[in-house]
C-alpha cells in the first residue's frame, strides 16, 4: 500500500507536525491513526479516555504517538503545550459530544465546547509555527428546523438543547476569529467542518445506538431503540475524516479561499433511519434483535437532519466513499477483530481499503 499512500494529499502531512486534540475520543483517535499512517509526527492533547475499550485503549495508541493529559479548558496548560510542541496543523476536536449529557451536564458543556474553542484559537493565535487549524463541530450547530431538504454551510445557527447550542457557538467563535484575526496573508489558515452521525469500530459512548447494539449482542439482550423512525446522515469514520484531511490539504496548499464552514455527510438522499441501520447490523451479523417501545420524551431529540455537501463536492473534489451496505460492514468489522485482537492493524486495514475504495470510484485527495 505504500504506493497508495505516497499518493494521499499531497503528501502534506508527512514529517508535519499535527496536534490533534480530543485524540482519545473516537474521532479523535481515528484521526491520530490516520494521520501516522500519512507520515505525521503526532502529538495528542485530551483527557484520558473513559474505559478499556475506548478505541485510543484498543489500539495502544499512546504508544504510537506522542500524548499529554490536558483539559482545553486551562488554557496556560494548553498554551505551554503549543509552544512546547510547536505544531504546523491543528485539528481540534475535543469536546463534550453528547446531547442527553449536555442535559445533565450544561455548564460543564458549554464550558468544553465554548472556552475550549477559544483557548485552542488563543494558542494558534499565539504560536506562529500553526499553518492550518480546524475547529470539528457538529451537524447539530445548525438552527435545525425539521427540513426535508439539507443545511448549506450559511444557514443559520442554532440549537434547542445545550450541546447543539454550544457547537452553533462554537461556530461563531470560529468566524469571529477567522474575519478578526486570521485574514490576512501569513496568519493561521482556518476552517470549520460539521458532520453528521459517525459510526465506526472502538465508540462505546452513552446513548449511541451502534455502541447500544453492540453491547446488547454481547449481553444476548433485545435493543431497545429510542426513536426508531427518525433518519439521520450515518456515515462510517473515515467519511468525514477524509473530509477533514482534504480540507487542511488545500488550506496548506491554497489557503485562504477554503476558510470558513464545510459539511461532510452522505449524499442527502441515502440518510436513512434508526431502525433500518440497526436491520441491516442484524442482517449482516447474522444475529441480535430489538423492540421499539413507546417512548415518552424527556430532552428534545431532532427527528430530521440533513447536510447540503456540495460545496465540499464541488470545491474540494470530496465525496463520500462507503454506500450504506459498506458503512454496516466497516462499522460491524470494527468491533469484532477476527486476527490476533490487534486493533491497531485492523484500523490500518480499513484505512487502506477505505482508501483503495475512493481511488476505484476515482475519488481524488491528491487535487
Amino acid at each position: 500500500m505504500e504506493n497508495l499512500v505516497n499518493n494521499l494529499f499531497r503528501n502534506v502531512f508527512e514529517k508535519k507536525r499535527v496536534l490533534v486534540t480530543g485524540d482519545t475520543g473516537f474521532k479523535g483517535s481515528w484521526l491520530s491513526i490516520w494521520l501516522k499512517y500519512l507520515g505525521a509526527e503526532v502529538y495528542g492533547y485530551a483527557l484520558p479516555p473513559l474505559s478499556e475499550g475506548d478505541n485510543f485503549v484498543l489500539t495502544n495508541l499512546e504508544n504510537q504517538i506522542h500524548h499529554l493529559n490536558g483539559d482545553v479548558r486551562d488554557y496556560e496548560f494548553l498554551l505551554n503545550y503549543f509552544q512546547e510542541i510547536k505544531p504546523e496543523f491543528v485539528f481540534h476536536l475535543a469536546a463534550q459530544p453528547l446531547v442527553i449529557e449536555s442535559y445533565h451536564n450544561p455548564k460543564y458543556t458549554f464550558e468544553t465546547n465554548l472556552l475550549g474553542t477559544i483557548n485552542i484559537f488563543e494558542a494558534v493565535r499565539l504560536t506562529d509555527s500553526v499553518k492550518v487549524a480546524i475547529n470539528v463541530t457538529s451537524d447539530k450547530c445548525y438552527q435545525n428546523n425539521e427540513w426535508i431538504w439539507g443545511y448549506r454551510e450559511n444557514d443559520a445557527m442554532g440549537g434547542k438543547d445545550p450541546y447543539s447550542a454550544s457547537k452553533g457557538a462554537s461556530e461563531l467563535i470560529t468566524q469571529s476569529y477567522i474575519h478578526s484575526f486570521f485574514n490576512k496573508n501569513n496568519t493561521t489558515n482556518i476552517a470549520s467542518a460539521r458532520a453528521g452521525n459517525v459510526i465506526g469500530g472502538g465508540d462505546w459512548a452513552e446513548f449511541r445506538i451502534v455502541p447500544d447494539f453492540i453491547k446488547s449482542i454481547i449481553k444476548n439482550e433485545p435493543l431497545k431503540l429510542r426513536y426508531p423512525e427518525s433518519t439521520r446522515p450515518w456515515q462510517h469514520v473515515l467519511e468525514p475524516l477524509s473530509g477533514y484531511l482534504n480540507l487542511a490539504m488545500k488550506l496548506f496548499t491554497e489557503g485562504k479561499n477554503f476558510s470558513g464552514g464545510w459539511n461532510f455527510g452522505p449524499i442527502g438522499t441515502t440518510n436513512q433511519s434508526v431502525r433500518d441501520l440497526v436491520e441491516n447490523m442484524i442482517a449482516y451479523l447474522g444475529r441480535g434483535t430489538y423492540e421499539a417501545p413507546i417512548y415518552h420524551e424527556i430532552f428534545h431529540e431532532a427527528g430530521l437532519l440533513n447536510l447540503d455537501i456540495s460545496k465540499a463536492m464541488h470545491e474540494l473534489n470530496w465525496k463520500p466513499t462507503l454506500d450504506f451496505q459498506k458503512t454496516v460492514e466497516f462499522t460491524v468489522n470494527g468491533y469484532f477483530i477476527k486476527s490476533n485482537n490487534d486493533f491497531y492493524k485492523s484500523r490500518i486495514s480499513q484505512i487502506e481499503e477505505f482508501s483503495s475504495i475512493a481511488k476505484q470510484k476515482n475519488i481524488n485527495w491528491t487535487n
